[in-house]
């Protein structure tokens, strides 16, 4: 299979994509429509992903927990806003038991509700607060057109819900946690994006504002990689979240929570991957080395597979996640086209000659073919390996902001928008109406992305209806 071509990028992104994932084997398709099975490679990437970002939380005060899976279809009814953005995507348990049940239990599709009651019980005091969990595991949303990673009807994600005693006190951790979902998309995933807050339409139900970083993929579109959101009082009226303050006084809670998927692997696919397979930043790669031995008959094997065995140890011993590939039933250059399939960042050869010279070539991923590869010698050899993943990491995370700045534009008229959003992101002033948005997604098949944090001095006009504006938003294309 690895030997077999992947249809190019530039023929046919999607289905690149679809067959990348299942190639590379980081997933595969579940027997529920909808659904995937996360392989031991795919598995092991989110695992990465989820200690450093555990690592993170801890850090800043937060705990983990558990809610159950299945939630009383009243809890939703309790927030208007909340029950009308998710019933369409609810999964709903009629029967348990061989029995009707008296009431219909939802399939978790995030936990505002049920984490909700359970704050209502456990803030009773000022000094309970705040209250800072995180939550692991799966949700489902009911999705119609789904995609491995980027869109199933179940996925795996974190989910924080914090309460607090004051709007000021909760506003700091909404932005709190995008920065550092930003730094894991900068500093691990080697993915840039930009922050900003939500238009009224984007924004999640329930929420007062909802904050995000954004992502452009190699097709330019646009994937939301993450999101923060402050709710105010509202699930905390809802839910009966109420403490009583330094002053005596019987006060509502001020509430957030906010949540990274599994589908920021589907992220890093996209945005890093060519067409020989997965390209993966080093940081979280599940296997950062592979070590190949390379001979032709049983006494060049003695001698290679010797050295290649002693290097695999050192480089196992400085830290570095390595993969030993003795299989002998399969040629030299199948191994490589496997291992470029699934993106491993380095590749280590050793073959005869190098034995002979105290040489290895080595391989690096984002630089297929001749311009990647060095001959270096076996001498220090784990900390050549480690500065060459560090090289490749910075690489990745250069190669992918130059693109993204390349097609982002500052686009002016309308008619001009309509153009650049069928190809690249408008950076453009927008009176901000939910009329003109909803012209541009009818009309140019593109979304407000966010409002960035950062907006340029003095006033604008409007790029859809003219009308004087303060702030500029990015328009795309949008998985």
């Amino acid at each position: 299979m690895a030997e077999e071509k992947l249809p190019t990028r530039a023929e046919d992104f999607s289905e690149w994509y679809n067959q990348l994932v299942v190639r590379s084997d980081m997933a595969d398709y579940a027997p529920v429509r909808g659904c995937m099975v996360v392989k031991p490679y795919g598995w092991a990437l989110w695992e990465n992903i989820c200690s450093w970002l555990d690592t993170e939380f801890k850090k800043t005060g937060h705990v983990n927990a558990a809610f159950p899976t299945l939630i009383p279809m009243s809890f939703f009814e309790k927030e208007k806003e909340h029950v009308e953005g998710f019933a369409p995507e609810l999964a709903v348990v009629t029967h348990g038991g061989g029995s009707e049940l008296e009431e219909k239990l939802a399939v978790r599709p995030t936990s505002e509700t049920i984490i909700g009651h359970m704050y209502s019980k456990w803030v009773k005091s000022w000094r309970d607060l705040p209250l800072l969990i995180v939550q692991w595991g799966s949700v489902m949303r009911w999705e119609l057109r789904t995609k491995l990673f980027l869109r199933t009807a179940e996925f795996y994600w974190h989910e924080g819900h914090t309460a607090h005693v004051s709007e000021e006190e909760a506003k700091e951790e909404m932005y709190r946690i995008l920065d550092i979902y930003e730094r894991f998309c900068l500093e691990e995933a080697a993915i840039p994006v930009l922050k900003g807050t939500k238009s009224e339409t984007e924004r999640f139900a329930g929420a007062q504002i909802t904050t995000s970083i954004e992502a452009m993929m190699w097709d330019k579109r646009a994937l939301q990689s993450g999101t923060s959101h402050y709710f105010g009082d509202n699930f905390a009226k809802a839910f009966e979240i109420q403490f009583l303050n330094k002053d005596n006084k019987l006060t509502y809670a001020q509430t957030t929570s906010w949540a990274i998927s599994s589908r920021i692997i589907g992220a890093m696919i996209m945005v890093h991957g060519d067409d020989n397979g997965l390209v993966l930043p080093p940081r979280l790669a599940p296997i950062q080395v592979v070590v190949v031995p390379i001979f032709k008959n049983d006494a060049e094997k003695e001698k290679v597979m010797e050295v290649a065995d002693r290097l695999f140890s050192e480089l196992k011993a400085a830290g570095v996640r390595v993969k030993f590939d003795d299989r002998d039933n399969v040629s030299s250059g199948f191994k490589f086209n496997d291992w470029e399939m699934r993106g491993v960042p380095v590749r280590v050869e050793i073959g005869p000659k190098d034995v002979e010279k105290g040489t290895v070539a080595l391989a690096r991923r984002d630089k297929p073919g001749k311009e990647g590869k060095t001959f270096v010698s076996q001498e220090g050899l784990a900390e050549t390996v480690q500065n060459l993943l560090t090289d490749v990491q910075a690489s990745l995370l250069k190669r992918a902001t130059e693109y993204r700045d390349a097609n982002i534009h500052n686009v002016e008229n309308y008619e001009d928008l309509k153009k650049v959003v069928q190809d690249g992101w408008a950076l453009s002033y927008w009176c901000e109406s939910t009329e003109c948005e909803k012209k541009v997604k009818e009309e140019a098949k593109a979304t407000t992305r966010n409002i960035p944090f950062n907006q340029p001095e003095g006033e604008g006009k409007c790029v859809v209806c003219g009308k004087p504006s303060k702030r500029k938003v990015y328009f795309a294309k949008a998985y």
